[in-house]
């Protein structure tokens, strides 16, 4: 009898389990609209999923493929579906059915309609932008006086020129415009480049070619290995030192090598990673700056001190710097606080967290930065506010916080606005101002002029390092 009860107990059980994993997929189906982003999304019985990009006077099919993709990145609360991108959580709300604009395909001559795309991109900027308020933009005027440019002249060179100068006038940091090969092949380089009339003659620096001088002279002994964005060794006998060069590029995509051969890695890299569900490729950048930081922390395990170099970081991925930053957290952290634009209002404040890493490295951490360190590696150093191990040295980040929003115009061309206010545990907001430091050096927010001064005296700009590291001890 005791058998037959256990054996019941057990497929009830069981029952429950294949009930409950059901009734999760079902709660799934349906369509769903998301606070803050301006997203349709439509899943069907058929395990597909598909994505619209939606304004008031437009809906575009976007991505689509099979539900498993994104089934370890959604969840769903009562009417809620939660979508996880990096350290971002996306809100979505049930709606009843497709919106009739996602039903109805343009024309071809609509979707190349010069007037009809600005006034996508612009209820998209209206719908979206963040900082109005904070860069003093009466949106309504500037809208009319564009728009009124275009009526007078409506092709699609007026349009590029004149959705330009309104990102432009937008000074939005995260913000741009890219169309497609057919329409630049159109224009003369001179109609896109403003000629100089004076020629330059002083040597031109990259992000990555002055980070690889500084790293080479810097590193007392070099333990990089495997490795050509982060680059770690000794500073001094007791000092370590890591320069990462990037937040993004660290994921094994599998890129063809002619696709490599034609377009050059970066350009390679972008147009695979583009092509992969987001919250995948993220998961993959995550893995793979994960494996080199393991590499990293047990080489300068033992050091008393650790400086961090991302001066000349220009970003990336966010969930690339949390991971970076998670060696040197023990424990889970708040670090930072968000909220997306939501057509009139915002969404709730939502916390960011590093869940931090077993022995993780507690000791002095001082963090390099410049005007040149933006976007992600700026989340970065948010994200090291609130943790009293870590100082920052240098002059501020370059104020560029905000998430990207990446939407596509009926005609292919692309483009973004930021869409995010990003701020600290007490809510305070750093767009435009950058992050501060704890002790200032005297650095040019002229890009070339402040990597020049750093190349043509490396010596000096070490020994700036050790000094502020000294008189940071000593406070």
């Amino acid at each position: 009898m005791q058998k037959f009860v256990n054996l019941l107990t057990l497929l009830l059980l069981l029952t429950v389990s294949c009930n409950t994993k059901t009734t999760q997929k079902q709660l799934k189906n349906g369509v769903w609209e998301s606070l803050g982003s301006g997203w349709i999304l439509e899943i069907n019985e058929s395990k597909n999923y598909a994505f619209y990009d939606i304004t008031s006077i437009s809906c575009l099919p976007q991505q689509k493929g099979k539900l498993d993709e994104l089934n370890k990145f959604i969840s769903v609360n009562n009417d809620t579906l939660l979508l996880q991108k990096g350290v971002i959580t996306y809100q979505f709300k049930r709606i009843q059915k497709l919106p009739l604009l996602c039903k109805t395909k343009l024309s071809e001559k609509q979707s190349k309609n010069p007037l009809f795309n600005f006034e996508v991109f612009a209820e998209t900027v209206k719908e979206h932008y963040a900082f109005f308020k904070l860069n003093a933009i009466d949106w309504e005027q500037l809208y009319t006086q564009q728009k009124n440019k275009l009526i007078k002249n409506s092709n699609e060179t007026t349009l590029y020129k004149i959705i330009e100068e309104t990102l432009e006038k937008l000074n939005d940091n995260h913000a741009y415009l890219e169309a497609d090969d057919a329409f630049y092949k159109k224009l003369e380089e001179t109609e896109l480049e403003e000629e100089l009339s004076i020629q330059d003659t002083l040597p031109e620096y990259g992000d990555f070619q002055i980070a690889d001088m500084v790293a080479k002279h810097h590193l007392q002994e070099n333990l990089t290995r495997d490795s050509w964005l982060i680059q770690w060794g000794k500073l001094t006998d007791s000092i370590g030192f890591i320069q990462v060069k990037a937040m993004w590029l660290y994921a094994d995509l599998t890129i063809p090598e002619s696709l490599i051969a034609e377009k050059g890695y970066v350009d390679a890299y972008a147009e695979t990673f583009y092509k992969m569900y987001e919250g995948d490729y993220i998961e993959k950048e995550v893995y793979g700056v994960a494996k080199t930081m393991n590499r990293v922390m047990n080489d300068l395990a033992s050091m008393k001190a650790m400086v961090i170099d991302i001066r000349f970081n220009g970003g990336g991925q966010d969930a690339v710097s949390f991971e970076i930053l998670s060696r040197f957290i023990p424990q889970k952290t708040q670090v930072a606080t968000q909220k997306l634009r939501y057509g009139s209002k915002f969404t709730s404040t939502l916390p960011l967290f590093i869940n931090g890493t077993e022995n993780a490295y507690v000791k002095p951490v001082y963090v390099l930065t410049s005007a040149q360190t933006g976007s992600a590696a700026e989340a970065f150093s948010i994200a090291t506010l609130p943790l009293k191990n870590i100082k920052r040295i240098g002059t501020q980040t370059a104020g560029a916080m905000s998430t990207a929003l990446e939407k596509t115009l009926p005609n292919g061309w692309s483009f973004s606005i930021s869409n995010e206010i990003y701020m600290d545990n007490k809510g305070k907001n750093y767009e435009n101002k950058g992050i501060p430091v704890n002790y200032h050096l005297n650095y040019s927010k002229n890009r070339q002029t402040f990597f020049r001064n750093i190349a043509n005296d490396l010596e000096k700009d070490k020994q700036q390092i050790l000094d502020a590291i000294i008189s940071l001890e000593e406070k």
